[in-house]
């Protein structure tokens, strides 16, 4: 797939509706609703923009999901249709967007990374996730079909614990803390491979660990990019400076705020044991490249007295007394093997073998 360069946006001015990320035009752009309170349920799914400004009810609470955003004029009525600012729209369609959290007073406007290792090689896959929470409304862009909201999606339909006598800053708590509890299952990916590498690198480095170290490393800084920013956003939550989040979410909040504290520092343990595992492999590597050359150095070393009597007898001298001997080359060859096995016995003594 082929991204659309940020230069795109060059020249133009603020609030401009440039779609910037990976090309999804092949994929249609659907919204859902989910409109509950504790005794009223209410889902549709693949309805227009319309249906869904009617089905709002000002003593439910609505949660308006829309699956892609790679039209910029779809995400531009739907910015008019509920009065959000053109900055905010402009967000939402910059997929390389860090996350953050923006109040406009009226509504909060949070942007998040929903991040998932998948195939065989366990690369790093992320979707760029924008919630917008006003009073008994919740809006979520999503680049793609398929989520971790399915459990919040249940909970709302069997009416199970707090979501459905809650309002919409709860639903934005529970989302949030999706997104935040799949980290969870990233990095347990992360642990179990990691743990393979330390155990190959100890007992048999090869280059392809090297490589795998190297890619590790560089989805964790990707991971730790996603998620650092995400204990800013639920510290700021917590701070009570929204009306429309409430004390007794900021409670809930907390529990989110310690989860992100706890995977920004297995992230950064996992870095150090990839460092480590870096460090081992490049000793072991070293070590097994002394051990070659000392065995070279000692095999050149006994070769060095023997070439240089096998050098001697080797000139063209007429008057050399021992090339006229009966015994000199059985005598040669036993000087030979004295010289070598006395040096190999001095080693084996020295301890240098």
């Amino acid at each position: 797939m082929q991204a659309d360069n940020v230069s795109g946006k060059y020249g133009l001015s603020p609030g401009s509706l440039v779609y910037i990320g990976n090309k999804h035009a092949h994929e249609p752009v659907t919204i859902s609703l989910i409109d509950y309170s504790a005794d009223h349920l209410a889902e549709k799914s693949d309805i227009s923009l319309e249906a869904c400004e009617a089905c709002i009810r000002s003593q439910s609470v609505t949660w308006i999901n829309i699956t892609g955003i790679h039209n910029p004029e779809i995400i531009e009525r739907i910015g008019l249709a509920f009065h959000l600012h053109p900055l905010l729209l402009e967000d939402v369609l910059n997929t390389g967007g860090r996350p953050k959290l923006d109040d406009y007073e009226d509504y909060l406007f949070i942007v998040l990374k929903m991040i998932d290792r998948r195939g065989s090689a366990g690369a790093i896959e992320h979707e760029h996730v924008c919630l917008i929470v006003r009073e008994g409304l919740v809006i979520s862009f999503q680049e793609h079909a398929g989520d971790v909201f399915g459990p919040v999606r249940q909970r709302i339909r069997k009416g199970k614990g707090r979501i459905r006598k809650s309002g919409s800053d709860y639903l934005a708590y529970a989302l949030i803390d999706m997104i935040v509890d799949h980290y969870f299952l990233v990095l347990e990916g992360f642990g179990d491979q990691i743990d393979t590498i330390q155990d190959t690198v100890l007992s048999s480095p090869e280059p392809l660990v090297l490589d795998t170290v190297h890619s590790l490393r560089r989805q964790l800084i990707y991971v730790r990019k996603s998620v650092w920013p995400v204990r800013e956003i639920v510290a700021s939550l917590l701070r009570g400076e929204s009306p429309l989040i409430s004390r007794e979410t900021q409670l809930y909040l907390r529990d989110v705020y310690d989860h992100t504290v706890q995977i920004v520092e297995t992230v950064e343990m996992f870095r150090e044991v990839l460092s480590s595992a870096l460090d081992i492999y490049l000793s072991s590597v070293n070590n097994r490249m002394s051990e070659v050359m000392k065995v070279l150095t000692v095999i050149a070393t006994i070769f060095i007295p023997l070439t240089f009597i096998a050098g001697v007898y080797g000139m063209n001298f007429e008057y050399m007394p021992e090339l006229e001997w009966r015994y000199a080359y059985p005598v040669i060859w036993g000087i030979f093997i004295f010289a070598g096995g006395s040096m190999i016995a001095w080693f084996r003594f020295r301890k240098w073998l």
